[in-house]
Order: structure tokens, then sequence, then C-alpha cells
């Protein structure tokens, strides 16, 4: 299910199911906004280099803030991308039965790389720790063990996928 709480029979007191819902949704609302940065610098960057004249793409209105010494910059194409963006994909997601499936291939994917990976490399550089040192070690089992943990849910997430496939038709209204 995808009510973590209520999966397990756990209804009452009906106000920390309602805490912990309220929890994810601040949670999920700003990882997505982090996880899609990227792709909103790159469509942005895209469009002001495609378009290097046109006013739309490239111009930004300064907004004051009160109490503040600097304005917000804001781009009438960066609204509205970025809105078009999220209603699309808001849209996709509630049309898809199976969106925790979906949402968990994902997050097995980039778990791994951006949570472990990259952290433990950069950390390594950056210790300059000499390699097959007991640090170095204790930091490769982890990032390995890391790396099966995702593959395992990954996999996990896809057999979810391929039986709700068995049940569901995505995008069909019964």
């Amino acid at each position: 299910p995808g009510n973590l709480l209520t999966g397990f029979g756990f209804y009452n007191p009906f106000w920390l199911v309602d805490i912990a819902n309220v929890a994810i949704v601040i949670h999920l609302i700003g990882a997505y906004q982090v996880y899609c940065q990227p792709l909103f610098a790159f469509v942005e960057k895209a469009a002001a280099g495609f378009f290097p004249g046109n006013r739309f793409f490239t111009k930004e209105v300064d907004i004051p803030i009160p109490g503040f010494s600097r304005s917000y910059k804001v781009s009438l194409f960066r609204l509205m991308w970025r809105t078009a963006f999220v209603v699309v994909t808001t849209s996709i997601s509630m049309a898809l039965p199976f969106f925790n499936d979906v949402v968990g291939i994902l997050g097995a994917i980039g778990f791994w790389p951006l949570t472990v990976y990259f952290p433990v490399a950069m950390y390594t550089k950056q210790e300059r720790l000499r390699k097959w040192s007991r640090k170095w070690i204790c930091l490769q089992i982890l990032s390995l063990a890391c790396l099966l943990v995702s593959i395992a849910a990954a996999a996990g997430s896809i057999v979810g996928v391929m039986s709700d496939l068995k049940v569901y038709k995505p995008f069909e209204a019964n």
C-alpha cells in the first residue's frame, strides 16, 4: 500500500498517521525540487542558448523583498516552464495507479550514486585517504553494501511494477 503505517493495520491514533503523512509530503516536495534542479537548469540554459535575443527566455525581473537588501529575480519563462513541468509530472503520477513502485525504481537507481558513491569518493579525495588503508576499506565496504541494497530495492520495485501491470491498465479509466 502507498500508506506505510496503514499497510500494517496501524490506524490509531489517527493523528499520528496524519502527522506521518504530512511529514512524507513535506519530504517529497523538498526532494522533488532538489532532484529536478539539474533538469530545470539544463532546459533554461538550452532555451536561452537557442533564443539568445528573445526577452521571454532571457529577461529577469527584480522583485524587491521588504526587509532585505537584495531583490528576488523572476523569469517569466522559468515560472511557466517549472509550473508546467510540475503539473505534467503530477498528472502522470496521478494517472499511474502503481506510482509508488515507479518512484521506488527511481529512488533505488539514484540512492547509491548520489547518496553513497559520490560522497564517499569526494571524502576519500578530500582527505587524501591511501588505498587499502583501514578507513578506505571500511568506506568501500559501506559503498558496496549500499550498492547491493540499491540493486535489491530496484529488483523489488521492478517486480512490483510487473505484477501491477498484470492487474492495471495504465491510463485507462474503469
